[in-house]
């Protein structure tokens, strides 16, 4: 004769797979519910898309590009003279670009030094910069040298 056919699931298969089911939402649903880690790592990476912004327009507009840095934001502005004002959006002559403001919580650490870009994408500092965002392990780099941002 045939073999009988299974039509179903065992109640042990069922309970196993509840329980299965149980232990992987108390693992995983924390870890989803908690988005700092990437709401950080979204503002790094509107910084530095930001920051390439700006030494692109300076060498696109033959300007200078003043990057402005708070706790929690980044300002561009572009100036027609080498020196920025205190605030990039008190600029008299300059035009602002873009503002990016950090989520809830997220900060620099930290607070980056305000510079410009030249009208070559060239920096107005004189060694690597580095700027660290709290809960990001990877720094944001501008050379020097050439302005690169990566």
């Amino acid at each position: 004769m045939f073999p009988r056919a299974s039509h179903g699931f065992t109640l042990v298969e069922l309970v196993m797979v509840l329980v299965i089911t149980g232990i992987m939402t108390a693992v995983v649903a924390p870890k989803l519910m908690d988005n700092s880690d990437i709401q950080a790592r979204g503002f790094a990476d509107q910084v530095k898309v930001s920051l390439r912004y700006a030494q692109k327009t300076a060498i696109a507009q033959h300007r200078f590009v003043c990057v402005a840095f708070t706790a929690s934001g980044i300002t561009l502005t572009i100036n027609a003279a080498a020196t920025c004002p205190g605030t990039a959006l008190a600029s008299a002559d300059g035009k602002l670009t873009s503002v990016v403001a950090a989520p809830y919580g997220i900060t620099f650490s930290p607070i980056p030094i305000d510079f410009s870009f030249g009208a070559l994408g060239r920096p107005s500092f004189n060694v690597q910069q580095s700027i660290s965002v709290v809960g990001v392990a990877s720094a944001i780099l501008i050379e020097a040298e050439t302005g690169y941002v990566h």
